[in-house]
């Protein structure tokens, strides 16, 4: 059975957002679906959450999918960037993937500075993907567009899905189905 790990973002859960929705409907049509609750979601520290990607993800074989939300996003791509070379994954989709941000408090940003700091080996990252999707929304009030969309198709090539007032694909932006996933996996 194919595998789908999704990891949630920042003050995420697996019961929020469009997870619920996208386990009962992969599910649906044959796949196992695994979401972690990643630990200390509401200050997510790389480590922490790396090894809990390690750990649900020890058994995950070439035709694994993985998808991210925001945070949950970066948290993978650090994930297959510390994975032996002959660690494979068939398809990485990324929904509001971010390497810039529009942040509000001081909190806020003293929380994504570690994540905003340190470099990940997009190279690295490639050769372990058979393919790669970033899914954006035009009005994402955190995630800026137009750089992050520039900077995700130089570091990974991917395709691109730009969306229409989805704002950050959350409960709060009334985001709880992505229908898209369904085209995207099949």
């Amino acid at each position: 059975m194919r595998n789908v790990i999704l990891i949630h973002g920042w003050g995420g859960s697996p019961q929020r957002d469009w997870f619920p929705w996208a386990k009962k409907e992969l599910e649906k049509i044959g796949l196992n679906v695994i979401i972690p609750k990643m630990p200390d979601t509401e200050k997510p520290i790389i480590e922490k959450w790396i090894n809990k990607l390690n750990e649900v993800s020890s058994n995950i074989y070439d035709d694994a999918i993985f998808i991210g939300h925001s945070i949950g996003c970066q948290t993978i791509l650090r994930f297959l960037e510390v994975q032996s070379d002959n660690f494979k994954i068939n398809k990485l989709i990324l929904v509001a993937p971010w390497w810039f941000l529009n942040l509000e408090t001081k909190e806020e940003k003293q929380i994504a500075k570690p994540w905003l700091d340190s470099n990940i080996d997009f190279e690295k990252v490639k050769t372990k993907v058979g393919k790669t999707t970033c899914v954006f929304s035009n009005d994402d009030p955190v995630v800026p567009l137009d750089k992050n969309v520039v900077f995700f198709r130089e570091k990974l090539n991917p395709e691109i899905i730009i969306k229409n007032k989805m704002g950050h694909f959350s409960q709060e932006d009334r985001v709880t189905k992505l229908s898209l996933l369904l085209n995207l996996i099949r």
